[in-house]
């Protein structure tokens, strides 16, 4: 058995079972041993694509996934997703063949590329040790959240491995827990005994199992509001005091509560300028309080008054173990009505800004909310649009909305879905995307088609890159450069096998609604031609700092 089989086995055997790629000379006999050994290959149109889908399986399926390339530009191509899931402590596995040989056209310093984007690299050395590398690979990826660059040097994949090689294979153990220390849980005990109006802000440490119902718990005993990050939005769906996400997404409602705390805990949260308002939702006598199972994390983003090494659950369970009698804290009768009435986006009154064949963002979404099932997963993407269907459309858990933007790239949002829907096949996959976005990630319509996935894409047209429009064009700087010819992007679906609508008003939107009610037997595009006249709520905030 060649190297390159053994890898592909011993991978699939270590628990690897969903990997996808584009497939080239240099990765062919390694994805097809592990598609032999039982892992899934979805195959996509572009290695971006692939790496982004991988990203996004890997954040909702909560296991390690794959990403198969060819050497050099199968890796280059695939690097602006591979850097997004790095920047997101993604657990996801990058494997690339190499050319070692400095002559050849596909030699790249593919170790110096790792690095560069945040990403670990490793690299299969030898035919006797080629198994365990790759396992341990696997092992960091899970056990260290990281994303793993494996190198697989194209001479070493064509060697033979020693007989009983396999015997090596298998899947790394449970990742242990962080325990918080005993002073730790005291020092949290007494700050949340002397709150007042405490807040919890969960991200993305907290979408672990049992970290919700530790996290309610403890809340609940100290009358604390809850929030999460844009990561982790939907974790405290259907909680009566869920405050939904802190920072620049914020209604209203949240920000003035968030910023009325007198404690707010992160919970395996950054607390970084977004989901903080570059701080301005920070009170000048406010308690910050970060726990993390990662100590180089506490503080990382602002200064804070107590930082506890553990993991959100048990840390949660023990300091409501050691807490003295419940308070009411925050949870006012008065609050709890505001909450009901006022903390959703879709709550709060607007002028309909739609006409002259355009329709406003913030119409769409809410009628968008009413038409789509609850049980849905959302992908968004990254531009001006994207606080609409980010905030206006619910969704029914943590895992039901995924958002990958700590690369802010646009172009990510369709193979995001892509990921997403892979993960949850219980739950209709909604993809919002920006008309440049959509345009970007379009070879992956035809993954969505071929996989057969009944997707609705949702694509925010204003012929523009809105957030650059809104940015600059106030000061009068020209914005040829930033804006386009108007695109039927609905053809373009149609091309590629979808049914598609294109929506001016509400009464357009009778064809989402036919769809849904139909066999969906083919994925669904609605290009929707958005109002353009003003940025979104939250762009000020995006571009504060920069």
């Amino acid at each position: 058995m060649k190297v390159a089989e053994a890898v592909g086995r011993a991978l699939s055997a270590a628990g690897v079972d969903q990997v996808f790629g584009v497939v080239g000379s240099g990765n062919f006999h390694l994805t097809n041993a592990m598609i032999a050994a039982g892992s899934r290959f979805v195959a996509a149109r572009h290695e971006g694509g692939a790496a982004t889908m991988a990203d996004a399986y890997a954040r909702v399926s909560g296991t390690v996934a794959a990403v198969s390339v060819h050497q050099g530009p199968g890796l280059t191509n695939a690097l602006t997703g591979v850097t997004e899931a790095a920047k997101s402590r993604t657990s996801l596995l990058v494997l690339a063949a190499e050319a070692t040989e400095p002559r050849s056209n596909f030699h790249i310093d593919q170790e110096a590329l790792a690095h560069a984007v945040g990403a670990v690299a490793m690299r299969v050395t030898s035919a006797e040790d080629a198994v365990v590398q790759a396992c341990a690979a696997v092992r960091r990826a899970l056990h260290d959240r990281r994303t793993v660059l494996l190198n697989l040097p194209l001479d070493v994949q064509a060697l033979d491995v020693p007989d009983d090689a396999l015997a090596q294979a298998a899947p790394p153990p449970a990742r242990v827990p962080v325990e918080p220390a005993d002073a730790d849980v005291a020092a949290l005990v007494g700050v949340l005994e002397s709150s007042r109006k405490p807040v919890f802000v969960a991200g993305r440490g907290s979408r672990t199992p049992g970290a919700r119902d530790a996290l309610e718990a403890l809340a609940a005993h100290h009358g604390a509001l809850l929030a999460t990050s844009a990561v982790a939005r939907g974790l405290f769906h259907g909680n009566p005091w869920s405050l939904d996400v802190a920072g620049g997404f914020s209604s209203p409602l949240t920000a003035e509560l968030v910023q009325g705390a007198d404690v707010i805990v992160g919970w395996g949260c950054a607390l970084n300028m977004w989901t903080m308002r570059h701080g301005r939702l920070i009170g000048a006598d406010t308690t910050v309080v970060q726990v993390d199972d990662d100590a180089s994390a506490l503080g990382a983003h602002r200064e804070v008054h107590l930082g506890v090494t553990g993991d959100v659950e048990r840390t949660a369970r023990r300091v409501w173990e050691a807490s003295g009698p419940g308070r009411q804290g925050y949870r006012t009768p008065d609050f709890n009505a505001a909450i009901a009435a006022r903390v959703r986006w879709r709550d709060v009154p607007y002028d309909d800004r739609s006409g002259h064949g355009r329709i406003d963002p913030r119409t769409l979404s809410v009628a968008l909310d009413d038409l789509l099932p609850a049980e849905r997963v959302i992908g968004v993407d990254s531009g001006n649009f994207m606080g609409y269907p980010s905030m206006y459309l619910a969704v029914p858990d943590e895992n039901g909305f995924c958002f990958t933007q700590a690369f802010q790239s646009i172009g990510l949002g369709l193979a995001t879905t892509i990921g997403a829907a892979l993960a949850r096949p219980d739950r209709l996959p909604v993809a919002a995307l920006g008309d440049g976005g959509a345009l970007m990630g379009a070879a992956e319509l035809d993954t969505v088609r071929r996989l057969g996935l009944p997707m609705v894409v949702v694509v925010y047209n204003d012929d523009a890159y809105g957030a650059e429009v809104h940015h600059f064009g106030p000061d009068g700087y020209p914005l040829g450069t930033v804006e386009f010819p108007s695109t039927d992007i609905a053809s373009v679906a149609r091309g590629h096998g979808f049914e598609a609508v294109t929506v001016r008003t509400s009464a357009d939107l009778k064809g989402v609604a036919d769809w849904l009610a139909g066999p969906r037997s083919a994925p669904l595009l609605v290009d929707a031609k958005v109002t353009a006249d003003r940025g979104a709520w939250w762009l000020e905030e995006a571009f504060r700092g920069h």
